[in-house]
């Protein structure tokens, strides 16, 4: 089940910072986390899926990255994305 692409094009309006921007670390982050949250869908049926599960986190790893670079780059900007997209408790 991979996004479709009004779901991906909602997702990139939600986060874009102005218009055309497809590249900011938001919009990244938001992309890869629903990437991320639809593959533990699927190891739910699929737990010996170990091929997938490396995939998963080399995008857990990209994520962390780019989280890491907009902590440093702007503070607010990364407080956002986190109260936005759920990610820390």
């Amino acid at each position: 089940m991979t996004m479709t692409v009004t779901e991906k094009q909602t997702l990139i309006k939600k986060f874009e910072k102005h218009t055309g921007d497809t590249g900011s670390p938001e919009i990244q982050v938001a992309l890869i986390s629903s990437r991320i949250e639809e593959l533990n869908k699927h190891f739910a049926a699929h737990r010996k899926d170990h091929a997938s599960r490396q995939g998963l986190l080399k995008m857990v790893g990209h994520r962390r990255r780019l989280l890491n670079y907009l902590k440093k780059a702007d503070i607010e900007r990364y407080k956002k994305i986190i109260e936005v997209l759920g990610l820390r408790k």
